[in-house]
């Protein structure tokens, strides 16, 4: 197993999950390329976006089949929309320790504020990123919620907004 993809799951371990990591030989990147490799729906891939909501990092656990809306994100924070941005590649490897395309929803340097896309209620078992680019693992929402501290909330832009 890739050196990164284990310290994902020691951190599973630590947490009280146990995990099974896959490894591919193609790229689980993008959600539609960890959808095809897994043989999932495109949403029940977790995608793990850290974003900077007034000068602070914080996780988004967004469902491969949706956009996040940032104004919904900027109302979880308390503050304007103008206070919410995208984590550059050097911000997001600061807080999560991890490169973006493997960010894993937990095992960072520090617990990040969490929030998870309510979609992924429809899914028996959801699949986040490893820590590598062609890893992954299965997981519950509740076993996310509970590992991330995360808040299950509606983070998707809805149609026609």
């Amino acid at each position: 197993m890739h050196p990164t993809a284990q310290k994902v799951a020691d951190a599973a371990q630590q947490l009280g999950l146990t995990i099974e990591i896959k490894e591919f030989q193609a790229s689980t990147r993008t959600a539609q390329d960890a959808a095809d490799a897994i043989g999932c729906t495109v949403g029940q891939i977790v995608k793990s976006l850290l974003f900077v909501v007034d000068e602070q990092p914080v996780m988004t656990l967004v469902s491969g089949a949706n956009q996040l809306d940032e104004r919904k994100l900027a109302a979880l924070g308390n503050v304007g929309r103008k206070k919410v941005k995208r984590g550059s590649a050097d911000i997001t490897r600061e807080a999560t320790g991890f490169a973006i395309g493997g960010v894993p929803p937990f095992g960072h340097p520090r617990q990040l504020p969490t929030y998870i896309d309510a979609d992924f209620a429809r899914y028996e078992v959801i699949w986040a990123a490893a820590g590598t680019p062609n890893a992954v693992f299965a997981i519950t929402l509740a076993e996310l919620a509970q590992a991330t501290q995360g808040i299950v909330t509606s983070l998707k832009k809805d149609d026609g907004l």
